[in-house]
């Protein structure tokens, strides 16, 4: 399976939030969307993560910009975790159920060990696809690279 590309249309999704409600990409039609994906909650580098684009979450609204965090964990899983963090701003998604599906929608899911690669995906504000990147899963992605791409 191989990622998304530049120029396709992002395929459209539903996942739930971590108070178990609904979230569609075309809930943001009109802004960029950063799927910023993170193979598995309470590890260290998917908490650096997630602790970053909390941190920059002004930054990225100045840039009508909305990332989301998004995992294969349940989304009870990822309330816990969310509150753990101290994140205020930054919406986690579950792409739990059915397991993945959104990740393998992307061309992202590792089925040998039933969760996403680590990758940040850039959607423009038409639904277009803008940038993609899958990091080798112990990596922690760069932050002001992604900041690069949205501008």
């Amino acid at each position: 399976m191989k990622p998304v590309e530049a120029g396709m249309p992002a395929p459209a999704f539903t996942m739930e939030d971590t108070e178990e409600q609904p979230v569609l990409l075309s809930d943001f039609k009109g802004r960029k969307v950063l799927l910023s994906w993170h193979p598995i909650a309470w590890t260290s580098v998917c908490t650096d993560q997630m602790r970053q684009l909390e941190v920059n979450w002004d930054r990225f609204q100045a840039l009508n910009t909305v990332p989301l965090g998004i995992s294969v964990d349940p989304s009870a899983g990822k309330r816990a975790w969310k509150e753990v963090l101290l994140l205020k701003n930054l919406p986690l998604l579950s792409d739990f159920w059915p397991h993945g599906k959104v990740a393998a929608d992307y061309g992202i899911f590792h089925e040998e060990f039933g969760m996403s690669e680590r990758a940040n995906i850039l959607i423009n504000e038409n639904g277009i696809v803008q940038w993609v990147k899958v990091y080798p899963m112990a990596q922690l992605p760069d932050i002001e690279e992604v900041f690069a791409q949205i501008s």
